[in-house]
């Protein structure tokens, strides 16, 4: 028989139990729509991401505190310990900037108060950035500038508010040149930053920047800080400077030992590719075990396979009686579950793309900066496993009818 004889005999043969051939592709195509949505989730989280890491060029390096012995912190204190790291100086920050491949470095802190202005106010996190911030990273205004060195320097009590605090308390007035206050002491609005979303738990455009050294002497009372950022002169030498900053503060708190380090320096391209390889990860074991779905679903197409060819004894034959001879009876069943999975793996592409583009549509109206994206890998993926299970699972049952012989075949009627 010819291949098109064979598809148009297996797909009547499907026909004839429409419901049945329905429910097997609807159970084959939730675990296929799946594998496309966890992968374009994974895309997509991975997108926003290291959309958010953009902000910082690859001639950057991260100087954060860490709890010596206990691993990466980045916050300036360790949950399980308790133990708050406050030996990062300002000075530290100085001495960093002064390394002949540093362009330019700042310090930062953090904390919390209430943002008020006339009758309106808002809890907000406090980033105490330092006036050299946009020298070092992307830091885009929709409304007046970015305060500088020389006003850290002098402590003025300047701020810099995002887009949702702007519009909280002014609506659609303009900001600069307003007096707010923050925890009491009145800052005078400089800046508006552009709309940015939500990423790293932060709801960036929630957050107020002011000053660092305003932050530490004026409202908190100290002199450390959480982190420090720095961008390099010459890229290619970016490795041999990071080398330079561990010595140097290594030098400047005493530190022998690199395992006693009470700071981390990476730089950005370490920090993509770490949390790309944490994102892969989560994906590629969450695709896994939606394939462990999807072998489960090939074991349903043995048994039903095996009861269509119980059902269609006498067919066989019949078929074989009259010179049908074994392959082609093995190569019918094979297409019959072929093409159930296949056009269950169509199926689930379709909803899984339908259902990728409603989690974009939901994490951008959450303010995320989601990319939407379904990996041509994902689709050849669900279909190339989606046809490989009916192949598969098919087999046994397949090559039961062709083996029946002819003669005991027509007794079953």
């Amino acid at each position: 028989m010819r291949i098109k004889d064979r598809v148009q005999l297996a797909y009547s043969a499907l026909m004839r139990q429409k419901l049945r051939s329905i429910l097997t592709m609807i159970a084959l195509s939730i675990g296929i729509a799946s594998v496309v949505i966890i992968m374009s989730a994974g895309k997509g989280l991975e997108g926003m991401i290291v959309g958010e890491l953009d902000i910082y060029s690859p001639d950057t390096l991260n100087i954060e505190v860490r709890v010596p012995g206990k691993g990466d912190v980045g916050s300036g204190t360790s949950m399980s310990s308790g133990v708050t790291i406050t030996t990062l100086k300002n000075t530290d920050m100085e001495e960093i900037e002064r390394h002949e491949n540093i362009d330019s470095a700042y310090g930062y802190v953090t904390s919390q108060e209430v943002i008020k202005y006339q009758e309106q106010n808002k809890t907000v996190i406090i980033f105490g950035y330092g006036g050299n911030a946009p020298k070092v990273e992307k830091i885009e205004l929709s409304e007046g500038r970015f305060y500088d060195v020389d006003e850290e320097n002098a402590l003025l009590q300047v701020v810099v508010i995002g887009s949702k605090v702007k519009d909280e308390l002014f609506g659609d007035a303009s900001a600069v040149d307003k007096t707010v206050y923050l925890g009491g002491k009145a800052f005078r609005v400089v800046g508006v930053q552009t709309e940015r979303g939500a990423s790293f738990g932060f709801d960036f455009d929630s957050l107020v920047y002011i000053p660092t050294l305003t932050l530490q002497k004026r409202m908190l009372g100290t002199d450390y800080v959480m982190g420090i950022n720095a961008r390099v002169i010459d890229m290619s030498r970016i490795d041999d400077t990071k080398e330079d900053v561990e010595m140097l503060l290594r030098d400047r708190h005493d530190i022998t030992d690199p395992d006693k380090d009470d700071f981390k320096v990476t730089t950005m391209d370490e920090i993509r590719g770490t949390l790309e390889t944490i994102v892969g990860g989560i994906t590629l074991l969450l695709v896994a075990l939606v394939c462990i779905s999807l072998i489960v679903g090939g074991v349903g197409i043995t048994n039903i396979m095996y009861v269509t060819v119980a059902e269609r004894t006498f067919e066989i034959g019949l078929r074989k009686s009259v010179g049908a001879k074994n392959r082609d009876i093995l190569w019918q069943f094979l297409l019959e579950a072929t093409i159930l999975t296949f056009f269950g793996g169509i199926l689930g592409v379709i909803t899984g793309v339908v259902i990728s583009y409603g989690v974009y549509y939901g994490a951008v109206s959450f303010g995320l900066n989601w990319p939407f994206s379904v990996p041509v890998s994902s689709i050849i993926l669900a279909l190339v496993f989606s046809s490989g299970v009916g192949l598969f699972f098919g087999i046994y049952p397949a090559k039961k009818a062709a083996g029946l012989d002819p003669i005991v075949a027509l007794r079953k009627e």
